[in-house]
Parts: C-alpha cells; structure tokens; sequence
C-alpha cells in the first residue's frame, strides 16, 4: 500500500512525472544515445527519484524510475531494478547541498568531445560570454568560471572525492568526465536544465571558436 511507504508516492510520482518528461526532451536532442545518463530529482530529505540503469532513456515510465535513499539503498524497489554505477555522484550532491533538487547527466556529442579536447589542461575554461547569467548567482558576463574534467574511472568512491574537493574550493554549477559527458544541477528541474542547455551552448562555442583558430 502506498500509505505504508517511508516517502509520500504522490511526491515521488511528480517527480518521475518532471524526469521523464524533461528526459524524453534531452533524448529528442540526441544527448541522452543508446542507454547512456542518468536524471534524478529529489523527494524529500530523505529520498531521491533516480532513474534505472539500462533503460531507453526517451521511452522512461514511471516503472522504470525507482527510490533511493542519500547513500544510493534501494527503497521498497523490485529487486530486478538497480540505479546507475553513478549513483554515487548524484547522492553526494543531495548530501552536501540540501537546496539540490536536481541531478542531470548527459552525453551529447559536444560535451563528450570537450570532455577529451580539455582532458589534458584539467578544465575547460568559460569567460565573456552573455549566456555566464544563466549559472545561478552569476549577474554579469565580465566574469569567468572553469568546468571541471576529471579523468574517467569505475571507482565511482575516488571520483566523488574529487568532486567535493573541487566543491570546496568555490561554486560549481557542473562538470566533465573524460570521455564520458555533463553532470550539471539546480535547486528544481528548471534551474537544473537552464545549467545544462548553457554548459551545452558554451562548450558548442569553446569548440568552434578552436575550428575558427586553426
């Protein structure tokens, strides 16, 4: 019954409803091929909505979108669906910040190919750009911010401590994985998206303007 579950169902389905929805959005752009990425959303405190691993991410149903708690435990989930190996990198986040709502993970051309062409350099490097203001507390473009590429690994432990010693060194909207793609985040879905379509349009414009130099 759903009135015996640790988490309100009616909140959780709301949130399946946002990630699907929005999810079905990034598959249409191509970001989300094969059975790549991974999208979640916050319940409350104390549950997280994640997606299931191995699922078409532009055909999700509310079936395929399962609880977990802030240390990735299955809740009140059949024992044949499992959350991403990445798990990790979406919980730590909820953990550390309590405004995230909103974990997104893609793998469009464009990222994965920014995440090799910076791999070397650690970071690629944003500056002067209008579309800066769409990061959250950023109100001007005579600004600069560096994302983050960290190598690519299977040791999801080692990669989250990475992540949160780059946390804690100043704001961070985002970031690249070697070979991989984005992981970006906001406090709601909306902001979450804002972030992602922005790290897409500048990474677009930081590979182009190489094209332009040769």
């Amino acid at each position: 019954m759903t009135d015996q579950l640790p988490y309100d169902y009616k909140r959780f389905s709301h949130s399946a409803g946002e990630i699907i929805v929005n999810v079905r959005e990034l598959s249409d752009l191509g970001w989300t091929p094969a059975t790549s990425s991974n999208f979640s959303e916050r319940i409350d405190a104390n549950h997280i909505a994640i997606t299931v691993s191995g699922r078409n991410k532009g055909r999700l149903t509310e079936n395929e979108i399962m609880v977990i708690d802030l240390d990735g435990n299955p809740v009140e989930t059949d024992a044949d669906k499992k959350s991403s190996a990445e798990t990790l990198l979406h919980t730590m986040l909820y953990r550390r910040f309590d405004d995230v709502q909103c974990v997104l993970h893609t793998h469009s051309v464009n990222q994965t190919v920014a995440s090799r062409f910076f791999a070397a350099q650690g970071y690629v490097r944003l500056e002067g750009y209008e579309l800066l203001k769409a990061f959250a507390g950023q109100a001007t473009h005579e600004t600069m911010i560096d994302v983050p590429v960290f190598p690519n690994t299977q040791d999801m432990t080692s990669l989250a401590a990475q992540v949160n010693a780059q946390l804690d060194k100043g704001p961070m909207w985002g970031y690249l994985i070697d070979g991989h793609g984005l992981y970006a985040w906001g406090r709601s879905m909306n902001e979450a998206r804002r972030h992602l379509e922005a790290f897409e349009t500048l990474l677009t414009c930081e590979l182009e303007m190489r094209k332009l130099q040769k």
